[in-house]
């Protein structure tokens, strides 16, 4: 019967895709009601949809299809291009993704002045204000918005260039201040003008290749309390550093986070034994087992960014992610914020790939000891994701021959960087001349 409803199904989108919707129609009404398998319902509820014309009868066909089968990645997209969450314009090839546009790429940029006195905003590093450099107004950032930054729907995002792309190309836009028109970086995305010096931050809501930030942690301390962690840091590992270093720069740094759902397909065996009252003696019987075990992992972080990802995985765990505010350009007033390199779709690969290896090590014992022979992720699905942006003083420190990268995060004030947490012991008495040095500024 099962091979009687393919059949159907199968006919019924062959005529589908010709165009004959009345033949359709009456292929997919019958395989409907032939089949109970949720998977071909899903298909023939989707390739009904695909046939009417009636946006109410259309929402229906994709709402019963979503009910079979919730993960059902066309169906979403039909449904978001119904609701208007997604353009149909928009809409890519998976297997024939456009060309990366060649040359600069214009932008468009919000420039932050004060609207007193014209003079240049810039983000205070309270967590919570935009302050004038000159009449000193201040301007609460966030305070009439949601809590919480949301998460984007992953099917809908990967359906557009946006969900695979990342920046290749210098950002070229027109300062609205002095009019100059000057080069930005391509993983860079605020800067201020080179001649009036006033704050630009790109608004990617209007470009078509990149994802706009959806949540964002604003800095929290200032760079004299930035350098005061940096000591404590050096102090606690008896470093002592070759040679003065600059004091640690602002900046933020992209992270996605991806929440994963679905089930691990699995087949394990189970062994009993006849001789119930003592264990393992007697005859041995063993069992084959095939089942599924559903999964849930929330908020699960991948650096969005390549340059310094080694060792901002170790500041990530630091960080407080439900604090995590919706963005708002304004909280990169004077701060330098990279874009991400490593594109969502790329991004995703490697959230699903963790997810299934965390659980997968951890089946035996959450099956009370099955013996696990095969799993599979093919019904791993990645439900949504955010990109975020994390605040992050950045340096590097002089010793043991060469320079190491040192990032302190903006939050916390948890220091991490690219050596061993625990460096060979010194003498307390020899900090060389950065101590010192750094001291002195924190005492300006």
């Amino acid at each position: 019967m099962e091979d009687y409803s393919k059949d159907l199904l199968r006919t019924g989108i062959i005529e589908a895709k010709s165009g004959n919707q009345v033949s359709a129609r009456r292929y997919l009404d019958r395989a409907i009601y032939m089949t109970s398998s949720h998977d071909l319902l899903a298909e023939a509820w989707f390739w009904m949809g695909e046939i009417t014309v009636d946006p109410v009868e259309k929402r229906k066909a994709l709402e019963n299809c979503l009910s079979h089968d919730l993960h059902h990645a066309r169906a979403r997209r039909s449904l978001a291009i119904l609701d208007g969450k997604l353009k149909a314009d928009e809409v890519i090839d998976p297997d024939k993704l456009p060309a990366a546009p060649e040359g600069l790429r214009q932008v468009n940029a919000d420039r932050f002045m004060c609207p007193k006195c014209g003079g240049r905003m810039a983000f205070a590093p309270d967590g919570q204000t935009l302050v004038c450099d000159y009449c000193s107004r201040n301007h609460i950032v966030g305070a009439n918005t949601q809590q919480y930054a949301d998460e984007k729907d992953f099917i809908i995002a990967m359906a557009t260039s946006r969900g695979h792309g990342k920046p290749l190309q210098e950002q070229v836009f027109h300062c609205n201040g002095c009019g100059a028109e000057f080069i930005m970086p391509p993983k860079q995305i605020s800067a201020s003008c080179v001649y009036c010096d006033s704050p630009h931050v790109i608004n990617l809501e209007k470009t078509k290749d990149l994802l706009a930030p959806d949540g964002i942690i604003p800095h929290v301390f200032n760079q004299k309390q930035a350098t005061k962690f940096l000591i404590d840091w050096v102090e606690s590992n008896n470093i002592k550093p070759e040679k003065k270093m600059e004091l640690p720069r602002g900046l933020y740094l992209p992270l996605w986070t991806f929440d994963i759902g679905g089930v691990i397909d699995y087949t394990g065996e189970m062994i009993e034994y006849e001789d119930q009252l003592f264990a393992k003696r007697g005859e041995k019987k063993v069992t084959r087992v095939t089942d599924q075990y559903p999964i849930m992992v929330d908020d699960l972080p991948l650096p969005a960014s390549r340059k310094l990802s080694a060792v901002f995985l170790k500041l990530i765990p630091a960080f407080d992610t439900k604090t995590i505010k919706p963005y708002d350009p304004r909280f990169l007033a004077s701060w330098p914020a990279e874009i991400y390199d490593v594109p969502m779709a790329d991004a995703s690969l490697d959230a699903r790939s963790q997810a299934y290896a965390r659980y997968k090590d951890k089946l035996p014992h959450l099956l009370n000891g099955i013996n696990i022979v095969h799993t599979s992720s093919s019904n791993l699905v990645v439900e949504s994701f955010k990109l975020n942006l994390l605040p992050i003083w950045l340096t590097e420190l002089s010793f043991d021959g060469r320079k190491h990268l040192v990032l302190v995060n903006g939050q916390s004030g948890v220091v991490a960087s690219d050596v061993p947490d625990k460096t060979q012991k010194q003498e307390e008495s020899e900090k060389g001349g950065l101590m010192g040095f750094l001291s002195d500024l924190l005492n300006d």
